[in-house]
């Protein structure tokens, strides 16, 4: 405890006598109006309050700063936080010498401002930024003419607001910093300590003690690119000033949220976010999203990634230095190259160009700690320079490259930078040779396949002269099948992969007789139900109604095509069951169903917050991408919609309903049909009109799906009282009207997102134009949401996007409502 000097004491003991009035509202702190426990002064405008309070299992008083008006208070900045009070006698009030002080019940000095100059007529103001603010007072007392002491967002304690700095010098290395709290319910300065570091590139890290705990990687003047959760937020939130005093300061981007950053007791850097409609407060992000953000978990030269088991791993031509513990999970001591590097080719003043080391690239990667910036031409430098071991490229950074041991890799989903990591020659031969044998075997494996599918045609070409035909939308030779009942039989035959033929007492077992109180939905095909299996197992069933309009044909093209390709985007086919009139597909088990029972339900689209949509969107684009062009076939859905998306317990999305597709040959581009299939509202012009189609049909229904998402409102669900004909109307005349955002759901924070959603609204109309050479490809769509292409071109006039001119009415001046706004899938529509 600090004892006051007996002058100061003197003058505390003689204002304690005389001046009575204590603080319990306004948002000033004087020498004659002070706050004492349990009192607090409040900021102007109401949104943060100072006083006294005691930590959750604790009796002891600290005086601190909050949000006002929220029912759990998350402690800001503490005062006292070394010395605490041990009763409710605490007061803080200005000293004699102008010092904001805290006193306990003995008149003990607690906590002080510590400025060093004596003043008269000094007052401290909590400011609606959260700010405590000593001032020194004119004569005139104007608020103009107040001088700064002293302020609380220079002397931080575990919580970052907007308007606060994180600095460091590189000259004097002097940091303002963020510490941790000792624990939740001891608020003294704990282990962990946020600081940035500006010796080389700029970072934040985060010290546990003297060992660093985690960073963000480098800043490139835009996101720090270690973090790639944070980018948007970093966007409209973070700048950088890089000077000999280096300064981070943050606003968050939705000045009405409150948000900001916390550095916990553990460690982990985390966004606390207030939900508006629960009053509860959330986590927006977190440093601590798996053990690969424990800074060095793999050690030097490993490489960790937390969707593999286990999670460390060595780099390309390296192995484990220490075997033994490796194997036991102690992954601190890393790896070591397995062959020597020959430094540009030389050895022993002899070239050997044959013996050059090489570079092996790593995509979606944290690069590793201590970056050095280095000049244009990063390969060139990296392979001159005998101490380079890696470089990387980044258009903010600009070249990196890295000397010494590689630590803090990691392997990300998303974002992220690629790396190029200097190997020996013999280890990129390996990698040569392993090509090769994987291509060799594809070459074989395609032959086999290939004569396997000649006979399976001549033996069908044997047998079209006694059956009828059922031809496959896939351009090959037709599966023949004479009757209902030879469906069975003909099903043998397609064996492009291994899969459960069903029984229907099984299946009737599985979903009590198929209950009404089991069934999932209803689509064109017949109604789904879900099942459990005698071993657990949930299953989705799809039924083929007689009354409907789909019959064997897109039974059988389902089974085909669902058979030949498996994607994570796409749902996985289990199964069928074919017993006398019964057609059944057996699926995985989608516990969220599809996206539309989420999307354009009032109550259930505010658990689809803007990230998880973008996830939603970037999935369904990967779907596609696979059918479009990397799978065996060739593949056009021609029935993509909101319920033709289904969502997986986390809400990832898989492509379903193959009912309609169509497989192309290996050249084809473009065909014709008669028969038209799929939904109002989401065909393209020329198919809806013409029959012809290709894989930009996809990429239309694609850019309406896009704009539902954002929207959060159906493509068809305008009327006759509406201004437009569909949602794509809409949105073309707010992109004309530069008023695109106010397409965007109200759930979704706009500021938060700005640059993302406007991107995303681009390639929507993008997606939607009227010519279909206009339309990007899925694989460009994939670079253009993710912001690979910056400069998005702008779009025409989209199809279908007329406005209503006038409303018609009956003879008794009533509206009629006789637009459809139905999700009927069509099955037969001839085109001109």
């Amino acid at each position: 405890m600090i004892f006051l000097g007996k002058a100061r004491l003197f003058s505390l003991f003689l204002m304690s006598r005389y001046v009575v009035k204590f603080c319990i509202g306004g948002d000033v702190i004087t020498a004659t109006e002070y706050i004492q426990d349990p009192g607090s002064i409040t900021s102007s405008g109401g949104l943060y309050r100072m006083g006294f309070f005691s930590p959750n299992g604790s009796a002891n008083r600290y005086v601190g700063i909050w949000y006002s008006n929220v029912p759990t208070n998350n402690i800001l900045w503490v005062a006292n936080r070394k010395n605490p009070i041990l009763d409710s006698s605490g007061v803080m009030t200005i000293s004699g010498d102008g010092n904001l002080v805290v006193v306990n019940g003995k008149r003990e000095l607690v906590w002080s401002s510590n400025i060093s100059n004596s003043v008269n007529d000094a007052k401290a103001q909590l400011s609606d930024s959260g700010n405590l603010v000593l001032l020194k007072q004119s004569s005139n007392s104007s608020a103009n003419g107040a001088e700064t002491l002293w302020e609380s967002f220079q002397h931080m304690t575990d919580s970052f607001l907007a308007k606060m700095k994180l600095s460091t010098n590189s000259r004097t290395n002097e940091k303002k910093a963020l510490t941790s709290w000792k624990s939740p319910s001891d608020p003294s300065i704990g282990s962990f300590l946020a600081s940035l570091d500006t010796r080389g590139i700029p970072e934040l890290f985060i010290w546990n003690g003297s060992s660093l705990y985690w960073r963000s990687g480098p800043w490139n003047g835009n996101i720090f690119i270690g973090a790639p959760e944070m980018q948007s937020l970093y966007i409209d939130g973070f700048n950088l000033v890089d000077n000999h005093e280096g300064t981070v300061t943050y606003s968050f981007a939705e000045a009405s949220s409150l948000s900001y950053l916390l550095l916990k007791s553990n460690g982990d850097l985390v966004q606390p976010y207030l939900d508006q409609n629960s009053s509860s407060w959330g986590i927006a992000w977190s440093s601590r999203g798996s053990d690969c953000d424990v800074y060095g978990q793999c050690g030097p030269f490993g490489i960790c990634n937390a969707k593999k088991s286990p999670i460390c791993s060595c780099l390309r031509g390296f192995e484990p230095k220490h075997l033994e513990e490796w194997s036991r999970g102690n992954w601190s001591s890393g790896c070591v190259r397995k062959s020597l590097l020959q430094c540009n080719g030389t050895t022993n003043g002899s070239s050997k160009a044959s013996k050059k080391d090489g570079f092996f690239k790593l995509e979606l990667m944290k690069v590793p700690n201590y970056g050095i910036w280095t000049d244009d031409d990063c390969q060139g430098n990296c392979f001159s320079n005998c101490s380079c071991v890696a470089y990387a490229y980044d258009s903010g950074v600009g070249c990196m490259y890295w000397s010494g041991d590689l630590i803090d890799l990691q392997k990300f989903s998303v974002g992220g930078t690629t790396l190029y990591v200097r190997l020996a020659h013999s280890e990129l031969e390996k990698k040569r040779y392993l090509r090769e044998i994987i291509a060799t075997t594809v070459i074989i494996g395609t032959l086999i396949v290939i004569i396997t599918i000649w006979f399976a045609r001549r033996k069908a070409k044997k047998q079209v002269k006694e059956s009828k035909e059922i031809y496959l939308s896939n351009g090959e030779a037709p599966l023949v099948v004479s009757s209902e009942e030879m469906l069975g039989e003909n099903l043998s035959r397609v064996k492009f992969q291994e899969f459960v033929l069903y029984k229907i007492e099984e299946l009737a077992a599985a979903t009590g007789n198929f209950d009404d109180a089991n069934k999932l939905g209803r689509g064109g095909f017949g109604p789904v139900y879900k099942g459990t299996l005698p071993n657990g197992q949930e299953i989705a069933i799809k039924r083929l109604s007689r009354a409907s309009g789909q019959g064997q044909q897109e039974f059988v093209n389902e089974m085909v095509v669902i058979c030949k390709v498996q994607h994570r985007n796409l749902v996985r086919l289990l199964g069928c069951c074919v017993e006398g009139d019964e057609k059944m597909l057996i699926y995985e088990f989608m516990p969220n169903k599809s996206l539309d029972t989420f999307l354009f339900d009032p109550v259930k689209q505010v658990h689809l917050d803007w990230r998880t949509r973008f996830n939603i969107i970037d999935g369904i684009c990967r779907g596609l991408l696979y059918l479009h062009r990397d799978s065996r076939l060739r593949i056009i859905h021609r029935d993509m919609k909101a319920s033709n998306i289904l969502l997986d317990e986390e809400l990832n999305p898989k492509i379903s309903d193959f009912g309609m597709a169509r497989i192309f040959g290996a050249n084809e581009n473009q065909a014709n049909t008669r028969r038209v299939v799929g939904t109002y509202g989401y065909m393209a012009p020329e198919y809806a009109m013409e029959g012809r189609f290709s894989e930009k049909l996809d990429v239309f229904s694609f850019g309406i799906l896009l704009l539902e998402i954002i929207s959060g409102r159906r493509n068809t669900s305008f009327y006759e009282e509406d201004q437009f004909l569909s949602l794509l109307g809409q949105a073309w005349q707010l992109w004309n009207e530069d008023d695109t955002l106010a397409l965007v759901d109200p759930n979704i924070p706009v500021r938060c997102f700005k640059v993302e959603l406007l991107r995303c609204i681009n390639v929507g109309l993008l997606c939607t134009q009227e010519r279909a050479k206009d339309r990007p490809s899925i694989s460009t769509v994939i670079s253009m949401i993710n912001g690979e292409i910056v400069d998005l071109p702008r779009p025409r006039q989209p199809a279908f996007t007329a406005r209503k001119i006038t409303q018609d009415t009956d003879s008794s001046g009533q509206s009629q409502k006789t637009c459809s706004a139905n999700d009927v899938t069509l099955t037969v529509l001839q085109g001109r």
